[in-house]
């Protein structure tokens, strides 16, 4: 049996803390990202269920989640069903069997242990442009931090594309959370209208 590498709960507890500060007259507030916030939570909806079905590998060979498919209205229970999601999330990779082995998610298929760092990635970046978009603070662990830009480090400088835009420079001396920022794409200095 594997261990696991690290744990979600501090990236999906943040996360959770953003999304219960969002009021509803920033639902169409724009984020860092083509998205407005709306979109964005449908998009965590999708992505928690999606990467806790990819650590109990009931995602391989499957359809995508209902969350995950076709863009619908937002739930009225969204409140309710992040935070649920998020803990679901967090306890699946904490069994040593998630991180054996070949996984996928949103028929994307690799080693567990990197859908792991996929599933921090989406945790604690869609975290920040929901936390950007409406005016909240922000600030993941540096274990988390230093976790993705491991993983970010091979990025290529123009992106990937589905993925990651073209990386965003950044000081030399910039946070570690403008330079994982950064290397997704996204501005660090990016500020609500």
């Amino acid at each position: 049996m594997s261990t696991p590498m690290f744990d979600l709960e501090n990236a999906a507890t943040l996360l959770e803390g953003v999304v219960a500060g969002i009021a509803d007259d920033r639902l169409a507030a724009s984020t860092p990202t083509a998205m407005t916030v709306r979109d964005m939570v449908q998009h965590v909806l999708g992505f928690t269920e999606g990467f806790r079905r990819g650590a109990t590998k009931e995602g391989i060979g499957a359809s995508l989640p209902p969350s995950a498919a076709a863009p619908r209205s937002l739930p009225q229970d969204w409140r309710a069903q992040v935070p649920a999601q998020c803990k679901a999330l967090v306890e699946a990779w904490r069994e040593p069997a998630a991180w054996e082995g070949e996984t996928e998610v949103g028929g994307a298929t690799g080693p567990a242990p990197q859908m792991a760092c996929f599933a921090l990635d989406e945790l604690i970046v869609h975290g920040w442009d929901l936390a950007r978009a409406t005016g909240q603070p922000f600030a993941p662990t540096e274990q988390d931090l230093v976790i993705l830009l491991e993983m970010l480090a091979e990025t290529p400088t123009d992106g990937i594309p589905g993925l990651f835009g073209p990386r965003v420079l950044v000081a030399p001396d910039a946070t570690l959370l403008d330079r994982v920022i950064g290397l997704t794409g996204r501005d660090p200095a990016w500020q609500a209208d």
